[in-house]
Order: C-alpha cells, then sequence, then structure tokens
C-alpha cells in the first residue's frame, strides 16, 4: 500500500499504471512545481510511496526521460531537465488537472509555497502568522493620512530619498541600537530585499566574489547568482561566522563584500557574540571589503544585541532592515543606512529602478514609530515568541529531536536525524510545509537539518507527524 497521501493510482483504469505515474510527474514539472535540478524520489521510495513495484517506477521514469523531461545522473538518481520553451497553442492543449503540491527545492518555490500555504500547517513559512500581527495599528495610521495635511502625499512622487518624515523617526530608531546615522544617511526601499537588490546592482559586479552566510537566506544565494557574482559560503555557528574560513575565502578571493544576518539569523536563529562582530570588522579593515548587515528580523530582537553597523559607526558596514515582518507582509516599506559616499549612488540606482518608494505607506510606518506604538507591539511579539519558544521545545523534546543550538526569535535549526529534503515531500503529503537545510545552503547541501518557524510549528499534531516521517524513512 503507499505511504503517505498521494492520491492512489488508479488500478482499474485503462491507461498502464506506469503512465499515470509518467504523467502525474509530468504535470508537475509542466506547472513548474518540480523545477528544473530537481531531484526525483529514488526508485524505491518512489515505489513505496505510490503502492507500486519498482518494474512501474522504471518504466514511468523511462516515459518521462524519453518525453526529455528528466535526465539521469549516474550513481545520483533522476533529475528535472531545464525545458525549452514550448508554444502557447502547445501549452493550452495540456489537461489542467489539478496535481498534489511538491516540496519547495529552490527558493523560488519555497516562497511560491509559503503564498498558497496556510500558516497554521507551515512550519516552514518565513513570517509570523496574520492573527499575531496588528490590524488597528495599522488603520489608525492609514485614517491619519486621509486627513489634513497628510492628503497631499497621495498626489506626489515623494522624496527619492524616501519621505522625511519616516527618515528622522529612522534616525533615532537607529540610535537606540547604537547605530549613529542622521536621516541625510537614510535611503528609504520597496522593503529589505530591495535594498539588498540595490546594493548588489550598485556595488557589485559580475565576477566579483561575494562571501555570504552557510547556511543563509536562499533568496539573497539566488539575487547573487542572477547577477553573476561568485560565492564564498562561510559556515555560520551559533557564535557568529567561522573567522578562519572566511579569513582563508578572504586572502584568497579578495572578496568585495560580505553579506550577513547579525542578529536572529535566518535560518538558525544565532546572533553574533560581541568577540565575533569585533573580530570581524578587523578582517574587513585587513582585507577591505565591505559589510552588509541585514536586520530584518531586529524588531524581534533585545535592543542590546550588538549590531556591526553600530561597532563600525557605518564606515565599512551598510545596514538594512524593514518592517514587513512586524507590520505586514502587504507594506513593503524598508531602508538602508549607509556613509554619506554610498548614498548617492544607491539614489540613483533606486530611481532608474521604480522611481520612488511609496510615500504614503512611509508616512504610514512613520506615525507608527512617533507614537510608540510600534515598539510596544514589538515588545508583545518578543513575549509571544518567548512562550511559543518553551512550548516547541516541550514538543520537539517530547518526540526525541535536538537543536543545533538552543533556538531563539522566529527560528530554531532542528536536527531530525535523516535528510529533510527526502522528508520534505511526504510531510507535505500529509499536509505540512517545511523548509528543509538544503534550501539554505549556497551549495545545496543535503542534511539533518530544517528552519521551524516557532510561531507556526505549536501544533503536536506536526511533530507526531514528523516522527513518523522519520521513523518510515529510517526503516525504509
Amino acid at each position: 500500500m503507499p505511504t503517505g497521501t498521494h492520491p492512489p493510482l488508479q488500478r482499474d483504469a485503462s491507461q498502464p499504471l506506469a503512465g499515470q505515474l509518467a504523467e502525474r510527474y509530468a504535470q508537475r514539472i509542466r506547472e513548474r512545481l518540480l523545477l528544473p535540478g530537481a531531484r526525483l524520489p529514488s526508485v524505491r521510495d518512489c515505489a513505496r510511496q505510490h503502492g507500486v513495484s519498482p518494474h512501474t517506477v522504471v518504466a514511468a521514469y523511462d516515459q518521462l526521460q524519453a518525453a526529455g523531461l528528466l535526465e539521469a545522473r549516474r550513481q545520483r538518481g533522476f533529475f528535472v531537465r531545464e525545458q525549452r520553451p514550448v508554444a502557447s497553442a502547445a501549452r493550452s492543449a495540456r489537461p489542467a488537472t489539478a496535481m498534489p503540491r511538491q516540496a519547495p527545492v529552490d527558493a523560488t518555490a519555497l516562497i511560491r509555497g509559503m503564498f498558497e500555504a496556510d500558516a497554521a500547517r507551515s512550519p516552514g513559512l518565513g513570517t509570523l502568522p496574520a492573527d499575531w500581527l496588528d490590524p488597528t495599528l495599522l488603520q489608525s495610521a492609514l485614517r491619519r493620512l486621509h486627513s489634513g495635511q497628510e492628503q497631499a502625499l497621495q498626489t506626489s512622487y515623494g522624496d527619492p530619498s524616501g519621505d522625511e518624515r519616516l527618515r528622522v523617526a529612522l534616525s533615532q530608531r537607529l540610535a537606540d541600537l547604537g547605530i549613529h546615522a542622521s536621516p541625510a544617511q537614510i535611503l528609504t526601499t520597496n522593503g529589505a530585499t530591495h535594498a539588498l537588490d540595490l546594493l548588489i546592482r550598485t556595488q557589485l559586479q559580475p565576477g566579483d566574489a561575494v562571501l555570504v552566510d552557510d547556511p543563509g537566506w536562499a533568496i539573497i544565494f539566488a539575487r547573487l547568482t542572477q547577477a553573476g557574482i561568485r560565492l564564498l559560503p562561510v559556515p555560520r555557528s551559533a557564535q557568529g561566522p567561522n573567522l578562519d574560513v572566511l579569513s582563508a575565502l578572504a586572502r584568497e578571493h579578495a572578496p568585495r563584500a560580505y553579506l550577513t544576518v547579525s542578529v536572529l539569523h535566518n535560518p538558525t536563529g544565532h546572533s553574533i557574540d560581541l568577540a565575533t562582530a569585533h573580530k570581524l570588522l578587523r578582517l574587513a579593515d585587513e582585507h577591505d571589503f565591505s559589510i552588509v548587515e541585514d536586520d530584518s528580523y531586529g524588531f524581534l530582537a533585545p535592543e542590546h544585541l550588538p549590531r556591526l553597523a553600530a561597532l563600525d559607526g557605518l564606515r565599512r558596514v551598510v545596514y538594512v532592515s524593514g518592517f514587513s515582518k512586524v507590520l505586514t507582509p502587504a507594506w513593503r516599506v524598508g531602508y538602508l543606512a549607509a556613509a554619506p559616499e554610498r548614498l548617492a549612488a544607491l539614489t540613483d540606482t533606486k530611481l532608474l529602478d521604480g522611481l520612488t518608494s511609496s510615500p504614503v505607506m512611509e508616512r504610514a510606518v512613520a506615525l507608527c514609530l512617533e507614537q510608540g506604538r510600534l515598539r510596544r507591539h514589538a515588545q508583545r511579539l518578543r513575549e509571544r515568541l518567548d512562550q511559543a519558544r518553551q512550548r516547541v521545545a516541550t514538543l520537539a523534546a517530547r518526540q526525541g529531536f535536538q537543536w543545533a543550538a538552543p533556538p531563539d526569535g522566529l527560528f530554531g535549526w532542528l536536527d531530525v536525524g535523516v535528510d529533510t529534503e527526502r522528508l520534505a515531500q511526504p510531510l507535505l503529503d500529509a499536509g505540512w510545509l517545511t523548509a528543509p537545510g538544503a534550501l539554505f545552503s549556497a551549495t545545496r547541501c543535503p542534511g539533518a537539518l530544517m528552519r521551524v518557524n516557532m510561531a507556526t510549528s505549536q501544533d503536536p499534531a506536526f511533530w507526531r507527524q514528523l516522527r513518523a516521517c522519520v521513523d518510515d524513512i529510517r526503516g525504509a
């Protein structure tokens, strides 16, 4: 009998089982639920999952290879091939049969899955669930924007550098973190990811080498790779980057920059300690590279945690943050703070990219900061996350799982003891979207680690299902 919740193949249908199985995978490939480079289950695993013989699976994979959808790699398995564009008429003739979702195989697939997912059943989610946010805070700010002098914001492009009132409020926010930046040193963006993109396109060239956290955020890996940048992965521990590896890479490759998350690192939840931060800044001086500090989860962290930008005084460090994680993903408001000599080129790139960012949304965020309501909301989130982490830690321990290090912030880095890429599909078949560790590896290295969202992993049913799937894989 098949395991998991795969819809069963029809044994009494006119189409042979191998043909049904081949069409199932072909449909997933055509709908880009399986992307080029994705590895299909082994013949043995596929046979067990669908309740068929290995001979049937081999026949199905042969059909997919004959159709140019798969390629066999010696001693590695079967992988989805890169497809050439096909005529629109041919695409429209394909059946529109709904197929089961496929576990994420890269950054794009993970994000697509997150957009489609039910947060209550998404331990791999990268954001807080909607019911943790404060819609009344947003509604109050928007109501004020529709009255009095604020109405003028709705009929202008706004300042290319960003709403001045927001930049003043951000200057105060940064001062609370020990980062001294005047409003003139701040550039607003359409979210933190946009800020990182501006930095990549302004300060880097194809062929440049850039240091990155490993594990790290898959979106950054994808953006850098698309820009022709060479990635230099630096192993990440609970204290911060492995400085011995970083120093060796810097000597050999002369990197232009290091992109890192120093506080509440994604995916591990770790934060850099003060000693490591000081040594890292000395290495940046020694090897002449800049540092881009992504503090997207900063509102969920205690203010006393060290920021590289505070220690460096924005000399080599460019600080990036945003509000989507604590306000709402719908408000794409982010910003960067940098030395004055960097700002002109970054502002020009922003102008060419989309003229300006939204003055209405930026003023609304300014109101949230000025009134102190955002600070109070962030404090409530931190308290709620503390409670969630305790509950999740208890649930994980009850099922015999351990963390790579004590979790903090929104994420934990869980060791499940088996390949989490192999684990992701049966969990998704059972209704749980997870984030396997290979998605956060610059080299797509498989392993037994997975990112767990503390806010969306509090259902005991998930942990029971995780235990069952791990035991099933070990017993296969």
